[in-house]
């Protein structure tokens, strides 16, 4: 029997930094890009309901396999249970954990 692997996996989109769950993560064929296939989620009929993963949930449902530039991963862990899936800003990821950065950021006008 094999042992199911679930990935956790960090990045920067948009100036938040996401952590998301998923069962299975890739290079891709597209040069630059990192796969991810199978999102996690915790179940909806939970009686409490975390805001932060609820956007998430809805901002990849429907999603098949999603592409992340590789500059924007700040990191891939194997673990043994999925956690719960957050976004955090930038300004808060600093603030826990150290200097955030992205390799590009698009100015702001």
């Amino acid at each position: 029997m094999s042992e199911k692997h679930i990935y956790k996996i960090v990045f920067i989109n948009r100036e938040e930094v996401y952590e998301l769950y998923a069962e299975s993560i890739y290079q891709g064929d597209m040069y630059g890009f990192v796969i991810v296939e199978g999102f996690v989620f915790g179940e909806k009929s939970a009686i409490v309901v975390d805001p932060s993963e609820e956007k998430l949930r809805a901002e990849f449902e429907g999603v098949k396999r999603s592409f992340i530039p590789m500059h924007e991963i700040i990191r891939i862990d194997q673990v043994e249970k999925r956690g719960n899936a957050k976004i955090v800003s930038t300004d808060q990821a600093t603030k826990s954990t150290g200097n955030v950065s992205s390799l590009y950021a698009p100015k702001k006008t």
